[in-house]
């Protein structure tokens, strides 16, 4: 019969490859330690090749692990070696999140109810829009154009530089959503409510094109899931042309709120202080 007062600890992980850049040892550290929960997380660097071995020893528990986040470039690989996938990751082929729960992995995605929150937060009443243009046809734009879909949205404009990339998301998340090529860009934000960049353009002080946000609607809010730097070429463009913007950092910090309450059972908070934690991370690495 177990003690009442013994103490259970949990322990978790991100795994990618490289893994050493991931702040999520950050977020959830600072949880760990707001919530004086005893538990840990910490980063666990798998090379591909040894990606399944890793999910058998999590399975079995020789891992020691009792889950995780999953980052480039294992998300597809994660999904296709659960157990229980639910329906997020199923129609995205890719999991973020995982946690063992009767000796079987269980998989979720969490980002994009990270990147709805973060516009919750802080553009509240985007939702209210009809239509949605989604820059990007890449690994970032499926978990976006999903959960803005699953919030209603009636139209979403996926314009990628390859049209049949934009096409690809549009058969796999229905009628909602429309392809189109980059020339198409202009026409089809005329009126729109939200612009959303999934691309890497401005990343790291890359150079990013001149958009004009003009034919948007008056109060459509702009967002980019880049959050290095902060304040994107693209976000401070919006913002000159009198535009409500939105940064990506948000999206990591509230990703990381479900997986969290998995493993240690308590659902955090993202606050200010945890925000700033990570801006001054950001501020010492460039």
């Amino acid at each position: 019969m177990r003690d009442s007062r013994e103490t259970f600890v949990n322990h978790a992980f991100v795994t990618g490859f490289p893994v050493k850049h991931s702040r999520s040892p950050l977020i959830h550290g600072y949880w760990l330690k707001q919530l004086g929960i005893a538990g840990s997380y910490r980063a666990h660097e798998v090379s591909p090749e040894y990606f399944p071995d890793f999910m058998r020893q999590l399975r079995n528990g020789a891992a020691g692990f009792c889950g995780g986040n999953v980052t480039i470039p294992h998300k597809e690989a994660a999904f296709r070696l659960s157990d229980r996938p639910d329906e997020l990751s199923a129609e995205l082929g890719a999991a973020n999140t995982l946690w063992v729960e009767g000796g079987d992995i269980c998989a979720t995605n969490t980002d994009g109810q990270g990147f709805v929150a973060n516009l919750d937060e802080r553009a509240k009443g985007w939702e209210r829009i009809s239509t949605a243009v989604v820059l990007g046809a890449g690994g970032a734009s499926r978990a976006v154009i999903q959960a803005v879909r699953d919030r209603g949205i009636k139209a979403i404009h996926v314009v990628n530089r390859t049209p049949a990339r934009a096409q690809e998301l549009a058969d796999r998340f229905g009628t909602a959503v429309h392809a189109h090529p980059l020339e198409a860009l202009s026409e089809v934000m005329t009126g729109a409510g939200l612009f959303i960049n999934t691309t890497s353009l401005g990343m790291d002080g890359e150079p990013a094109p001149k958009i004009d946000f003009s034919m948007m609607a008056k109060e459509a809010v702009v967002t980019d899931v880049v959050y290095v730097p902060l304040k994107t070429p693209l976000l401070r463009q919006a913002e000159e042309q009198g535009f409500a913007i939105v940064d990506g950092l948000g999206m990591l910090l509230h990703q990381a709120v479900p997986g969290f309450e998995k493993w240690f059972g308590r659902r955090p908070v993202v606050d200010d202080t945890l925000r700033q934690i990570i801006i001054r991370d950001m501020d010492s690495h460039k």
